[in-house]
């Protein structure tokens, strides 16, 4: 009996065994299935590249790629990919805002918020709708960059000579494979010789919307895969200043005394030195240390500009902080026996996080021009990382020439960008604090806790 029991618990047990395995092997298969389907934001489903072939048009390109009759031009189908990401991100956008006004007015316990009042103000002020604009499209230029470059990053900056594409020879009269490497020395943009401008087709039919480099390389895909970097820098030096300098005003407003007196003497000493030079100094003197590897020289970048930056944020909510401090609740948790810690986090932070975020809003900006101005003198993010400011600078010996684009249209989407940080900040302080214009700011503690 024994014996029957163990071959009737192996058999039980390699059944179980090969049943879970195949189960597992057929979700896995599903994933998988799932996880290969081209979905609509994806290069795979609406591709631009492909080639013309004389007497019957444009190959490889959508909606050909998907048995949907003939091809479109490159230039036709990257503009259907880019009108499907940024339909996509409005659409979206839209029904999130769709679903705030649904819980706002059927599901909030309460009928009135003071954040009722800082939307409706915000959505009144018409610069910051405009900088709101500008900001949505940047990020989403930054978000969507593999799918909206009219090649990938990984062909056109990292790995040209190890990727290929085709294109048709009218001399051989056939279809010739090349690399994009090899394919980058003949569109190349220097000058009134040698020049692939914007809106245009290079000799190979590849698509260049912002013309091409001094290298050959598509702009537009550098300009996308760059806007990552620099939303990547801004935010991350954002989150280390803001958290310092949050942390700092929290702290001195709560203990006062020569804690407040020295953040104030540290503060000063950081202040007291230029930021550019200071970013420089710091950038030479680190260049070898392995954190420049990451983001080649990125992140290292994001940590240099937070740790300088911290004291304007600690000003900006400085002032606030104080005020809360100073309030009887403050005086009421303290005499509860209320840990420190947790006054600071309930009764002192929601009152100032308006500030935070209308310096943080403003200073975004600034952020973005200091990368581009230290990549334009050579010591921000290296190659073969793209940034802006080392393509104004790989330009700027072109400018008066017909190769103009390279530098100036980079040039003007920074300041764009920076003019529609600068907007939606004013928007946003206008929102939180209608009376800032005034020098009346005193409700503004109230405002922001709401």
């Amino acid at each position: 009996m024994v014996l029957v029991g163990v071959l009737v618990a192996a058999l039980l047990d390699g059944t179980v065994a090969a049943s879970t395995k195949a189960l597992t092997d057929g979700v896995a298969g599903i994933a998988t299935g799932f996880t290969d389907l081209p979905t609509l934001l994806t290069r795979e489903l609406i591709p631009s590249d492909g080639y013309y072939r004389p007497g019957v048009g444009w190959m490889e390109t959508f909606p050909q790629n998907i048995g949907l009759g003939a091809g479109l031009a490159p230039a036709h189908a990257w503009a259907v990919r880019v009108l499907a990401v940024y339909t996509y991100a409005f659409v979206l956008l839209a029904w999130v805002w769709k679903g705030y006004t649904l819980f706002r007015d059927r599901y909030r316990y309460a009928d009135w918020t003071p954040r009722d009042d800082v939307v409706r103000r915000l959505r009144g002020h018409y610069w910051g709708q405009f900088g709101m604009i500008v900001v949505i499209a940047f990020i989403v230029f930054a978000l969507f960059a593999p799918t909206l470059g009219p090649t990938t990053v990984e062909d056109n900056i990292y790995n040209p000579y190890g990727n290929t594409f085709e294109y048709y020879d009218d001399g051989a009269g056939e279809v010739v494979e090349i690399t994009h490497g090899t394919a980058n020395r003949d569109t190349i943009s220097q000058g009134d010789n040698a020049n692939v401008g914007p809106l245009s087709y290079d000799q190979y039919g590849r698509w260049h919307p912002f013309g091409t480099l001094t290298s050959g390389k598509d702009l537009f895909t550098f300009m996308a895969a760059g806007a990552r970097v620099s939303l990547f820098i801004a935010i991350l030096a954002l989150l280390i200043a803001g958290g310092v300098g949050a942390t700092m005003a929290l702290v001195t407003a709560y203990y006062k005394g020569l804690l407040d007196l020295g953040t104030v003497v540290a503060s000063d000493s950081v202040q007291s030195i230029p930021g550019l030079v200071a970013l420089i100094l710091l950038s030479e003197v680190f260049s070898g240390h392995p954190l420049a590897n990451v983001y080649n020289g990125g992140f290292l970048l994001a940590l240099f500009i937070g740790l300088i930056s911290w004291p304007a944020y600690w000003r900006a909510i400085r002032g606030p902080a104080f005020q809360v401090a100073e309030k009887e609740w403050i005086d009421a948790a303290k005499s509860f026996g209320q840990r420190p810690t947790t006054t600071m986090r309930k009764h002192i932070a929601p009152y100032v996080v308006g500030y935070l975020l209308i310096y943080a809003s403003l200073a975004i900006g600034g952020v973005i021009i200091s990368v581009a101005a230290l990549s334009f003198l050579g010591l921000g993010v290296n190659p073969p990382t793209p940034e802006w400011g080392r393509a104004v600078n790989a330009g700027r010996p072109y400018i008066s020439t017909a190769s103009w684009h390279i530098a100036t249209i980079p040039g003007v989407m920074v300041v764009i960008v920076v003019t529609g940080f600068n907007a939606l900040g004013d928007g946003i302080r206008d929102a939180i604090d209608p009376q800032s214009d005034t020098g009346e700011s005193g409700a503004a503690a109230t405002a922001g806790g709401g």
